[in-house]
């Protein structure tokens, strides 16, 4: 009797492990493929990966609204200036922080090496991975990782994130790549100055030479028609040509009274000689003034075009100087600038890695891929058997 118990014991035992094991059989794919992946995800997560802090910053660019003023030519020289959102500026800045030149900058004041490569970071999250060696470029694709930066388009500001294994490593590397940020916007800002300030002082140079040269021409003409300013002169020709006819005409009315009452009087040859003397004198100063190619009409048209020039240059100098000024006021104050609106801040809590989250996209998809392999396999299965 116990022999027959024993002998059903053992058989059911034996029922019992081999459906197990059926089980197991059926199953294995499952466990290998979506239970193993979980459980390891399980573990990473759960006990191995380290905590990660994100340190947070907003900034904007500030930069210049101009306005053209309305007005006379040298008045729009001037312009009013306002302060507006710099959003080329703010890309420019962005730009800047994804690329290797931040990096590269960052690592001079911070062992950016040593922060990425954190013994309190786990093996599989620390600098270098394990598929990576310890080169830059490898240093920039985990910085690319580790550092974020992007506009807000609710709030136009832009947003800045570091992620450290430490809190105070996360703060330290996102208040230096803001530093980096606000020398470059004054790197930027002094190259613009001086460029402004270079073509300015250019134009005024020219604009002296111009002024030089047109003090001498008119000089060395002066000197060589002996004129020192032909509208002078001949206001003067012409008082003095006045004069003579003046008087030329009194003595052509004395000589004609003499002859009407005293034909023969002795004085009527000397009239006569005094009046051809006038007349000669007249007709010389007319020729000072008119009629010949050394008279100051003939060289007044080359005198006021000289004169002109030397007006327009000056005029020219004075706008030059004026638009230098201005270079040199805008020069001396910071056209742009960074404001940070949201200083980095030293994380209390790790936000990384999301460990609920990562267990679940492992468990959801190795669970697609299963399903994808179980569906195939029917299907390839359902064929054979057709065949």
């Amino acid at each position: 009797m116990e022999h027959a118990l024993e002998l059903q014991r053992r058989i059911a035992a034996t029922k019992k492990r081999n459906k197990l094991a059926a089980m197991l059989s059926r199953w294995r794919w499952f466990g290998l493929f979506v239970l193993l992946p979980t459980l390891l995800a399980t573990l990473y997560y759960g006990v191995i990966a380290a905590d990660i802090y994100v340190s947070e910053s907003r900034f904007v660019i500030k930069a210049p609204e101009r306005s053209q003023s309305s007005g006379s030519a040298l008045d729009g020289l001037l312009q009013s200036t306002g302060l507006g959102s710099g959003t080329e500026q703010a890309s420019e800045i962005i730009g800047y922080l994804r690329s290797r030149n931040a990096l590269s900058d960052l690592s001079k004041t911070i062992d950016v090496r040593a922060a990425f490569g954190s013994s309190e970071a786990d093996f599989l999250s620390r600098f270098p991975l394990l598929y990576q060696s310890d080169t830059f470029e490898d240093l920039y694709q985990y910085y690319g990782a580790m550092v974020t930066t992007q506009p807000d388009s609710e709030t136009g500001l832009s947003v800045l994130s570091v992620s450290a294994f430490t809190p105070q490593e996360a703060e330290a590397l996102n208040a230096g790549l803001l530093d980096l940020s606000e020398e470059l916007v004054n790197r930027l800002n002094k190259r613009v100055n001086s460029q402004a300030i270079d073509e300015a002082q250019a134009r005024v140079d020219v604009a002296q030479e111009r002024v030089r040269d047109a003090r001498i021409r008119l000089g060395a003409y002066r000197n060589s028609s002996q004129i020192l300013d032909p509208q002078q002169q001949g206001i003067g020709v012409l008082e003095v040509s006045n004069a003579l006819i003046a008087q030329e005409a009194a003595l052509r009315a004395q000589l004609s009274e003499i002859r009407r009452n005293a034909p023969n009087h002795p004085s009527i040859p000397a009239l006569q000689d005094r009046i051809a003397g006038l007349g000669q004198q007249v007709a010389e100063q007319t020729g000072r003034a008119v009629g010949t190619p050394d008279g100051i009409a003939a060289k007044i048209t080359e005198y006021e075009n000289l004169l002109v020039e030397q007006e327009f240059a000056e005029q020219t100098l004075t706008a030059a100087n004026a638009a230098l000024e201005q270079a040199r006021v805008e020069a001396q104050q910071q056209q742009y600038y960074l404001e940070r609106v949201v200083e980095p801040n030293q994380p209390d809590l790790a936000i990384k890695p999301a460990r609920l989250r990562g267990i679940l996209a492992v468990l959801f998809g190795t669970l697609c891929l299963y399903l994808v392999g179980w569906m195939l396999s029917v299907g390839v299965r359902e064929h054979a058997s057709e065949d």
